[in-house]
């Protein structure tokens, strides 16, 4: 259904590069009946822009960035698994493979209640929307009907989604109640729900949701599996996302379950999995020879810093992959990561850059507040696809977008501006003062509203 038109005005900030962010002030973006930015100029030639459009200027709905506030691109998580959303924070002392047994597969495998995987899933988009993420690269389960159901949900929610089925079939290494009985099983089951989610109504060539090859990680899955996978990728042009060198026990669990492949990477690569179109999750422990067919494949990566320290896996070396030619995004991990916010994410991208540091003691493998932003928004929008469809405010580009305010502190009697979170600005502080504040201190309080492709998501208050 179309959308009314409608005038932003105010702040606008984005990446322009990896290293820059722009700032635009008292400007306005005109945005068209179907989400998209048509136009975009100074705030004062405002009626006359609605004028080039040939828009009636009383049909347009305007709203304004409040004092000291901004729009910002929506965030994009490039990893996260919906059916462990109860479980953020619930990591214990485990590390990866015991977490995953004790924790993880019987919270997935009790999602085969429909009920419960309503109340689980409906939670999960609306907490994220709420935390300014507008697009999510979602795992589900392996049950066809729960995962055709977070699709649903996500499409009702108006949130941009990468929604795929998991995809695990090993005996000796899945338990018996939570597993595909064959691979052939398994393939048929994806196909069910990618013929689900690819006719959800009005889900076209610009679908909102789409389906997403979900082979859990290479020691879950069978080569059968695994190479069907792989030519359905080719045969459907599909996008693939699964896990890759996030813990040394799993790289060398794969040694053993795979020999005669040079490493992890070329499990993927020899099983035609290793695409333009996927997304490795984590890459902590990858080698030189890995990278360099990472980027040769045009593969990406989701980086996952909270997670990686949550369960103790290891730090990934974001600068490394960039000097390597590999495109990055960032991951909130959900459970493995405690939080489902992707400025968390960036928080702890920036945080865990610096432990790289220390450890090879060179200032560049530091990460900026710019940096972080953009693997948040344009990074990942590479990696889901969308890059120059989402991720900053050009014009053709969606009116995916998140609107940022701050607590400002009063002078004497006068009121305050905002409604709360940790951010206190005083006045005196610079747009990158202020964006620097935002990242090592915001929260969802500063998220005010987000919009997906023109349309309202969410609202505080």
């Amino acid at each position: 259904m179309a959308l009314t038109r409608q005038a932003f005005v105010g702040t606008f900030i984005h990446s322009k590069t990896k290293a820059e962010l722009e700032y635009a002030h008292e400007t306005v973006l005109l945005i068209d009946e179907n989400g998209i930015i048509a136009k975009k100029g100074p705030a004062k030639d405002l009626s006359a822009l609605i004028t080039s459009l040939g828009w009636d200027e009383s049909s347009v709905n305007v709203t304004r960035s409040p004092p000291g506030g901004f729009f910002f691109p929506g965030f994009i998580d490039t990893h996260i698994h919906a059916s462990q959303y109860p479980n953020a924070g619930i990591f214990g002392k485990s590390t990866l493979l015991a977490w995953l047994k004790k924790y993880t597969f019987p919270l997935e495998s009790s999602l085969k209640d429909l009920a419960r995987a309503q109340r689980v899933y409906t939670a999960c988009v609306k907490r994220t929307l709420a935390h300014g993420t507008t697009t999510a690269a979602y795992y589900a389960t392996i049950d066809v009907d729960a995962t055709n159901l977070l699709a649903k949900l996500c499409f009702d929610l108006g949130q941009r989604a990468l929604v795929g089925r998991v995809c695990m079939d090993r005996p000796d290494l899945c338990p018996d109640f939570y597993r595909d009985e064959s691979a052939e099983e398994g393939l048929q089951n994806t196909k069910a729900c990618i013929e689900y989610i690819q006719q959800l109504k009005g889900n076209g060539d610009d679908a909102l949701v789409r389906p997403i090859l979900t082979p859990r990680f290479a020691p879950s899955c069978t080569s059968d599996s695994m190479r069907g996978l792989g030519a359905l990728a080719r045969e459907k042009d599909l996008h693939v996302q699964t896990h890759i060198s996030e813990n040394k026990g799993e790289v060398e669990l794969v040694k053993e379950l795979f020999p005669g492949y040079e490493d992890y990477t070329d499990v993927y690569d020899q099983h035609d999995l290793l695409t333009p179109r996927t997304i490795l999750a984590h890459g902590i422990h990858l080698s030189e020879r890995e990278a360099r067919a990472i980027a040769a494949r045009q593969s990406k990566v989701a980086h996952c810093p909270c997670s990686n320290s949550s369960l103790s896996s290891g730090t990934a070396r974001i600068r490394w992959l960039w000097r390597h030619g590999v495109d990055v995004g960032l991951g909130t991990d959900v459970s493995g990561g405690y939080s489902p916010s992707v400025l968390e994410a960036a928080r702890q991208a920036a945080l865990v850059s610096r432990h790289v540091c220390m450890s090879t003691e060179d200032d560049e493998d530091k990460l900026s507040v710019e940096e972080v932003l953009y693997l948040a928004t344009r990074g990942g929008a590479q990696c889901v696809g969308l890059e120059g469809k989402v991720g900053a405010f050009e014009e053709g580009m969606a009116w995916d977008a998140q609107l940022v305010q701050f607590r400002n502190v009063p002078e004497g009697e006068e009121e305050e501006i905002g409604d709360g979170g940790n951010v206190d600005v005083f006045g005196w502080e610079d747009w990158e003062e202020k964006m620097a504040k935002w990242v090592y201190s915001g929260d969802d309080r500063n998220t005010a509203r987000v919009w997906v492709r023109g349309r309202l998501v969410h609202s505080r208050g």
